[in-house]
This record gives structure tokens, C-alpha cells and sequence, in this order.
């Protein structure tokens, strides 16, 4: 996928993570996100599908059980409307002004998902997330890579699934897949980081690899201003 801008051409940076249902993606973007406000750094959590009143209504409707009969068409297209919403209603006034954007999920969800795991067309959906995109994208992706089986059982601890956890262990592991397939495909953005262990341990191994892929992120705001003068 064609980038339209990048870290180089605006102030803020935008840092998505990845990773199948049950990898431990909320929990590693609390950290990240406290992490970088103790950093002095201006930060958005947003979430896939959601963050604005209409994305959410959108997120409400792709995850109820009970709209089982969605059309996979229909589902790929209200994915792009909800990420549209959000990208110019959030994301781009926030990376505008210098803000980190930490997101849970983004468009390689997408792809995954619906080519990964539902055989979509790989062009297709690539289309399709450029459109839904609106030509912003991220600086890095953290994918957040572990079994499909203990992923699959750590969400299903959580409760009840939602309409796609519910589709079962088998639509994960093609999921895993593709990630992988884009990590090989684009290894400057997108990066595979060890999900297996404990909390800390994970979040250790997001940090190292964050800062390898984008040097001063961390750095406190002073620490920046210095370096100006």
C-alpha cells in the first residue's frame, strides 16, 4: 500500500496495533498510551471499529451477534465507512497539531480479516482501505503475534464472543496469517512482536521495538526543545 504522507511531512505520529482476538491488544495500548503521556507527549486512544458517535454506532452493528446475515460486502464497507469518520473527524486534526495517535486496529485489520481470513480479493480490499483511509496512514504497526489457540481461548475467557470471535479458531489462524504476510511484505511499517509471556515482559519487547522504528519518541518534551536550540 502506497503511503500519501508520512512521518517526515507531519508533526504528530500515528502508531497502530494489530494482532488476532485475545492477543492482549487493549492491554498493551493502556501501557504504550501512559507510557508516552509520562513522556510529556499530547496522546489519542482511539480503537477500530469506533471513536467518533458515528463509528461507533458503525462498530455496534459489525460486532452484534445477532447480525449474523451481514453480507461480507456489506461488512467490508461499513469497516471503511466507520474508518473514514474517524480519520477525518480525530485522526487527522489530531496528528495536525503534533499528537501521538496510539490506535487499536486499523486498516491491516482489514485486510486480514476480510482477505485474510474471508478470501476477499486482495486488490479489492486493498481499494477499498485506501478509500477508507482517506490517503493517512500509519508510521508503525505493531502486531501483536501469538498461537491462534491461546489467543482464541484468552477471549473467549472474557466472555461471550462477538460476531467475529464467533466464527471460531479456524478464521484466526488464516487472520495470524495474513499478518505475518504483511509483515514480510512491508517490514519498514509493519513489525511482529512477540505476544507470548507475561504483561510487562510483551510491553518490554513493543517499547524496543517502537523505538527502533521511530528514535525519539520517548524522549521527553524538554529533551526535545533542547535539542532545537
Amino acid at each position: 500500500m502506497m503511503r500519501a504522507e508520512t512521518a517526515a511531512a507531519r508533526p504528530g505520529a500515528f502508531v497502530t496495533l494489530e494482532g488476532v482476538d485475545g492477543a492482549g491488544k487493549t492491554t498493551q495500548v493502556v501501557r504504550l498510551v501512559e507510557r508516552l503521556e509520562a513522556c510529556g507527549r499530547e496522546v489519542v486512544r482511539l480503537r477500530e471499529p469506533g471513536g467518533t458517535a458515528i463509528s461507533e454506532r458503525i462498530r455496534a452493528l459489525l460486532l452484534d451477534p445477532g447480525n449474523s446475515e451481514m453480507a461480507p460486502e456489506c461488512e467490508l464497507l461499513l469497516f471503511e465507512a466507520s474508518r473514514a469518520q474517524l480519520v477525518r473527524e480525530v485522526i487527522e486534526p489530531a496528528l495536525a497539531r503534533g499528537a501521538v495517535v496510539v490506535c487499536d486496529r486499523f486498516y491491516d485489520s482489514t485486510h486480514a480479516y476480510q482477505a485474510g481470513g474471508r478470501g476477499f480479493d486482495d486488490a479489492l480490499v486493498r481499494r477499498a482501505n485506501e478509500l477508507g483511509c482517506c490517503g493517512v496512514h500509519p508510521d508503525v504497526t505493531l502486531v501483536l503475534d501469538m498461537d491462534p489457540g491461546r489467543a482464541f481461548e484468552r477471549a473467549g475467557a472474557r466472555g461471550e464472543h462477538d460476531r467475529m470471535e464467533a466464527e471460531g479458531l479456524a478464521l484466526q489462524c488464516r487472520v495470524r496469517e495474513d499478518y505475518r504476510q504483511l509483515a514480510e511484505a512491508e517490514p519498514a511499517r509493519v513489525r511482529l512482536v512477540d505476544a507470548d509471556g507475561a504483561p510487562d515482559e510483551v510491553y518490554a519487547r513493543l517499547e524496543e521495538t517502537l523505538t527502533a522504528a521511530l528514535p525519539g519518541l520517548f524522549e521527553g518534551l524538554a529533551a526535545q526543545e533542547s535539542n532545537h536550540d
